[in-house]
């Protein structure tokens, strides 16, 4: 178990830290960054599956439409958060980026409740309900919605909720997504180089390298999840998962110096909701299990 939590914590270490990664890579355009994040991350996980001979489970996949169109929903789902990420983190919004990953697991419980026809345990609801009131706050704070936010919170909730009805083990799935992806952001990034704008062995040699490291930092972390959750009960993995998002304000406001002032009232509120939803999380685990 405690290998577990080590693998879990270095995860979400490694996802809080991740805008520094892209800060680094300041210079080249979000689409750019995407395009050179899936096609690097699909040449990894190629090797990987090589080495660890996996192919079979994905192969089987491929052969059947549904599962095929599940997992077209997927990736596109998960191209819109990774292009509103690295675009925010870049663009200077990376506390709003950690709202986002702050109230996704209030957002996946709405979801649940509006899609699934899930049923809110009384204390869920106070949670949710403070949740909205800090965006609420925080929509006449900024004069419009935190849509930054709002947008990788629900697209990773409906990732989120994809992958629970996807019949893949979670790496298996991911190669599948990014083998759809592989041929868009292949063609795209030879469309820009066409164009005179593409940047790859354009750049210094040390920024050539972070672009086709992209692919390892996003691989890497989510192995290190995989293993987590084979390892520790979900619960625990749900209270480690706010690691990320704490790093990711802390990253914005300390090593980017963005400003949080005017803001700070409505992250109270999602805090406070996230304590209350954490600590009920926990009460009816153990009330099921006694």
């Amino acid at each position: 178990m405690t290998q577990g939590i080590w693998c879990a914590v270095a995860a979400y270490t490694m996802w809080g830290l991740l805008a520094v990664y892209w800060k680094w890579l300041g210079v080249v355009p979000a689409p750019q960054l995407l395009g050179h994040r899936i096609a690097w991350s699909f040449a990894i996980l190629v090797v990987f599956f090589g080495v660890t001979r996996r192919w079979k489970t994905v192969t089987l996949a491929v052969r059947q439409p549904r599962v095929l169109g599940t997992y077209l929903i997927a990736a596109c789902l998960v191209t819109v958060n990774w292009l509103t990420y690295v675009w925010a983190v870049n663009a200077g919004f990376i506390v709003e980026t950690s709202l986002g990953y702050f109230i996704n697991p209030l957002v996946s419980v709405t979801l649940g409740v509006v899609l699934l026809r899930e049923r809110l345990r009384p204390w869920q609801w106070l949670p949710v309900g403070l949740a909205a009131a800090g965006v609420l706050y925080l929509t006449f704070v900024y004069g419009e919605l935190p849509w930054i936010a709002l947008t990788l919170a629900f697209s990773f909730g409906c990732y989120g909720l994809v992958k629970k009805k996807a019949p893949l083990p979670p790496m298996d799935g991911l190669v599948l997504e990014t083998g759809i992806l592989f041929i868009p952001a292949v063609a795209y990034l030879c469309l820009a180089e066409t164009q005179g704008q593409g940047l790859f062995l354009h750049l210094s040699w040390n920024l050539n390298l972070l672009l086709v490291g992209s692919g390892l930092v996003t691989i890497v972390p989510l192995i290190l999840f995989a293993a987590a959750t084979q390892r520790i009960p979900l619960s625990l993995v749900g209270i480690l998962q706010y690691i990320a998002p704490t790093l990711q304000f802390l990253v914005g406001v300390l090593v980017f110096h963005e400003s949080v002032k005017s803001k700070i009232a409505g992250f109270v509120l999602v805090w406070i909701a996230l304590f209350i939803f954490m600590i009920e999380s926990m009460v009816h685990a153990r009330s099921r299990v006694a």
